[in-house]
């Protein structure tokens, strides 16, 4: 196995007490019927460096062995690209990273809705403020929604939103796919963290409120043992634009903090998969995936 990618930073780190250092383990492993001529493949799995986020170290592996780079893309993601030209039945791409995390401490000046509306803004967040198809909703949801929000700030309308979508649908592992769009989730009632952050960024765009869809991880226990690993898996939330960027975790009803690690950025799942790609060769037998995150301080 290769190391493809490794990333090291000496980012100074905040007070302990705010951050948790984490470590991540994310593999997949595709298998195929046969020997596959040749695959072309992205991989989202270098967690940034933020105000709140800072990633020590990170590598991403392929086996077989591969030639890759990296670079960002539109969204500011980083992407290891790689391509593999000798026969193989089976692809496993692992991201390693180890991670500081925690709350944003930062502020900012927050505007109204007129401010919103403002053309400056209007023009700058336009690509996050239309609906795609994964997160359109229909009118009378958003007029619930709008309801809900009532007179509020646009600083007190994200959390509104957040839970009115909530307690709307129940989280359910399996009920929906990386296919199901905003108002199937809705209608459906069950959906994973995906659907709740894709109905919730349709909801916000919709009242005017710039709003993106953040990949990232959790890890799953509040009051975690340093040192145990534990069974995680991908994960979704939103953030939204009111003079400067708010994060919340609709799915859990929580701020993001020491346990969330952000992957990137979109206007939904379709700008951040974690692995995407296409080859040439028998059919695919489907994949598995694994993610292991561990508090190591």
């Amino acid at each position: 196995m290769s190391q493809a990618q490794t990333f090291e930073t000496t980012t100074p780190a905040r007070p302990a007490a705010h951050r948790w250092r984490l470590q991540v383990v994310h593999r997949t492993r595709f298998h195929y019927s046969g020997p596959v001529r040749s695959s072309y493949n992205e991989a989202r799995l270098t967690p940034e460096n933020s105000n709140r986020q800072t990633t020590l170290r990170s590598k991403v592996e392929i086996e077989p062995a591969a030639t890759a780079y990296a670079y960002r893309d539109y969204w500011g993601s980083t992407v290891t690209a790689f391509d593999l030209h000798s026969p193989h039945a089976e692809l496993v791409v692992t991201g390693t990273s180890i991670v500081e995390a925690g709350p944003d401490l930062g502020g900012h000046d927050r505007v109204g809705w007129s401010g919103l509306r403002a053309r400056e803004v209007q023009t700058q967040f336009g690509e996050l403020l239309s609906a795609t198809s994964l997160t359109a909703m229909d009118d009378e949801v958003v007029a619930a929604a709008r309801a809900t929000v009532g007179e509020a700030h646009p600083h007190e309308a994200g959390p509104l939103i957040c839970r009115f979508v909530r307690d709307h649908i129940d989280y359910l592992s399996g009920s929906t796919n990386v296919k199901t769009n905003a108002m199937q989730a809705w209608t459906k009632g069950q959906g994973v963290c995906q659907d709740i952050s894709h109905v919730t960024v349709g909801l916000l765009r919709a009242l005017g409120l710039p709003a993106r869809y953040v990949s990232g991880y959790l890890h799953p226990t509040p009051a975690a043992e340093i040192g145990v690993p534990v069974t995680g898996e991908s994960h979704a939330w939103v953030e939204w634009w009111d003079g400067g960027w708010n994060a919340f975790d609709p799915t859990n009803s929580v701020e993001i903090g020491t346990r969330h690690v952000t992957l990137g950025r979109g206007r939904d799942y379709g700008d951040v998969p974690p692995f995407k790609g296409l080859f040439s060769g028998p059919k695919s037998e489907g994949h598995t995936v694994t993610v292991e995150v561990t508090r190591l301080a």
